[in-house]
């Protein structure tokens, strides 16, 4: 399989990089192939990000890890002007969005390699991979 990569950014230097936890580590693995992976509850079917040991909706303890379509659609977005950082400073303006997936469940994702006043609520987006150091960040990129 082909990791869908999003152009990087001209500098990375300074920027957090996450660290995988005992409940997170799947998920990491999982960017790093170049797919996006969500738990889903055993008991009631419930679909969550972030991961967690129980189930957010029944405190189940029976999760399995799924493969996500990763498509979704814009649930809502704001347009940061102001890096948080000296190491987001090259990025701004930049995009942070509410993506819906399509699987049932949300993730806060930058949407990359877009115009900001070309976005809307409810617009199709991809997940696309940001390569920082070993390790591989999901991005959202607009489609059609």
């Amino acid at each position: 399989m082909t990791v869908d990569k999003a152009m990087p950014p001209p500098e990375h230097a300074g920027k957090p990089v996450p660290r995988a936890t005992a409940e997170t580590a799947p998920f990491w693995e999982g960017c790093r192939r170049g797919e996006l992976l969500f738990q889903r509850c055993r008991a009631c079917g419930h679909a969550q990000f972030y991961p967690r040991v129980l189930c957010a909706v029944c405190s189940a303890a029976e999760l399995d890890w799924e493969r996500s379509s990763m498509r979704g659609t814009i649930h809502s977005y704001t347009v940061v002007q102001r890096a948080p950082s000296e190491a987001f400073k090259p990025d701004v303006p930049y995009v942070l969005a509410l993506v819906d997936l399509q699987e049932g469940f949300r993730m806060m994702l930058n949407v990359i390699e877009t115009e900001p006043d070309s976005l809307r609520i409810g617009q199709a987006v991809r997940v696309v991979f940001e390569a920082r150091g070993e390790t591989m960040l999901p991005q959202a990129r607009p489609t059609g």
